[in-house]
């Protein structure tokens, strides 16, 4: 190549190079910058105020410490020694009393697990907000926003990052967490289904012949409520009244909860799970619509317990409602035994996950992310058979109406009510 050529080509590749500096970001790109450019100072900031700190008095913040220096290429060997050093120095039964000191006793193999189930997701895409925090940490850190009932404020200080960092790293997480529903949050078919059936009657009400007409049950059918921060505009609380006044306001508006409809099986695995707005006044339509359309969901002769104000159908049994005599009340009894298992399983998703308590969020989808996230999670705790086992709050009900009826459900109840009577009878 003669030196005219040689500087043609270098020419070229000068101007591709300004060219590809030059040419305008799309939005995702340029927001990408921003907040890798404001990590990076939040990071330095970080850093330098450490530096410049007496080391942690904790063995837990001792050892973020160490974390958040070893991150950093910039520090060196001698401060990382001493950061050690420090947090060596703490024996490990002085945390137990301290909320902080719940970074080190957070089962680790929950992490690891959720981390392998991440890991082995369709998406390979990184999660959100400082770079350099690793995977089990944004884990551990979104599992704390989860299960316990704390602000950004103290996360921030618990895990020395920025308060609006911390907030980009939980709502990726749960995106990532939300990927998994399919995979965790699945409807049972073939000997999975077959498995899981369980007895309509039990052994001491079963009728003689209710081999041949008792349905085996699925699972059971029902909702509740998680309460959220109305959106900006759907309410005329001024920002000074105190939360639980500002609580109470919003409760009779509907759009301050979300409906979690539920289905589980007899061990409180969710096996279907639709999250909507509280205006939303949907009762298990959706649901019975796709089983009609697809009845080969449903293992042969089994059946679905719904709460009242469900449809009651071919495949979903629910209360009576309207009528009250013996035969009604035994089968609505039965019902209210099995009842009990959707019950337990609130009572116990609510008792892990204390942020569903109350959402302090005012976006619907980001709402919806978090309770999705913590029902694909309650899954994953009971595969790895970590059950909390909570005390059943009684929900204040208010008399409900029958839902939709079809006359095959209508004549598929009476046929088990009368069964059941026959042999209270007998």
């Amino acid at each position: 190549m003669d030196v005219s050529e040689f500087v043609v080509s270098a020419g070229r590749a000068v101007l591709d190079m300004m060219e590809r500096e030059w040419q305008p970001l799309s939005a995702g790109e340029l927001e990408q910058r921003l907040d890798q450019a404001v990590e990076e100072i939040l990071e330095a900031d970080l850093v330098t105020e450490l530096k410049t700190q007496p080391p942690p008095a904790t063995a837990a913040a001792a050892a973020v410490y160490v974390h958040l220096l070893q991150s950093q290429p910039t520090v060196g060997p001698q401060l990382l020694q001493t950061a050690a050093t420090v947090a060596a120095s703490f024996p490990q039964k002085e945390e137990t009393t301290e909320t902080l000191g719940q970074m080190e006793t957070v089962d680790s193999a929950a992490v690891e697990y959720i981390k392998d189930l991440l890991q082995s997701s369709k998406s390979n895409a990184r999660l959100a907000g400082r770079a350099r925090l690793s995977l089990s940490h944004t884990i551990l850190l979104s599992l704390t926003l989860l299960t316990e009932r704390v602000s950004y404020r103290s996360v921030s200080r618990r895990f020395l990052l920025e308060k609006g960092n911390i907030h980009r790293i939980f709502f990726s997480f749960c995106d990532h967490i939300n990927m998994l529903e399919e995979r965790q949050i699945r409807w049972p078919v073939g000997e999975e289904a077959e498995n899981i059936l369980f007895p309509l009657f039990s052994s001491e009400k079963r009728p003689e012949d209710a081999e041949q007409s008792a349905p085996l049950v699925l699972g059971v059918l029902g909702h509740t409520q998680i309460p959220i921060r109305l959106p900006l505009g759907k309410h005329d609380v001024e920002t000074t009244v105190p939360e639980v006044k500002r609580m109470k306001k919003e409760e009779a508006h509907l759009d301050s909860w979300l409906n979690l409809e539920l289905l589980c099986d007899s061990s409180g695995r969710f096996l279907h799970c639709r999250i909507s707005k509280g205006s939303d006044m949907d009762r298990g339509s959706s649901l019975r619509d796709k089983l009609k359309q697809h009845p080969e969901l449903m293992p042969s002769g089994s059946c679905i317990l719904a709460k009242p104000g469900y449809p009651l159908s071919a495949h979903i049994l629910t209360p009576y409602i309207t009528s009250h005599g013996l035969r009604e009340e035994l089968f609505n009894k039965t019902l209210d035994e099995h009842f009990h298992i959707l019950d337990q399983a609130v009572a116990n998703l609510r008792a892990r996950f204390q942020r569903l308590r109350y959402l302090d969020i005012g976006n619907y989808d980001r709402a919806r992310a978090v309770v999705l996230s913590a029902c694909v999670l309650h899954n994953v705790f009971l595969d790895m058979g970590q059950v909390v086992e909570a005390e059943v709050e009684k929900e204040d009900i208010t008399q409900i109406g029958d839902g939709e009826m079809d006359n095959e459900g209508i004549c598929r109840r009476d046929i088990l009510s009368d069964l059941l009577f026959k042999s209270f009878e007998s």
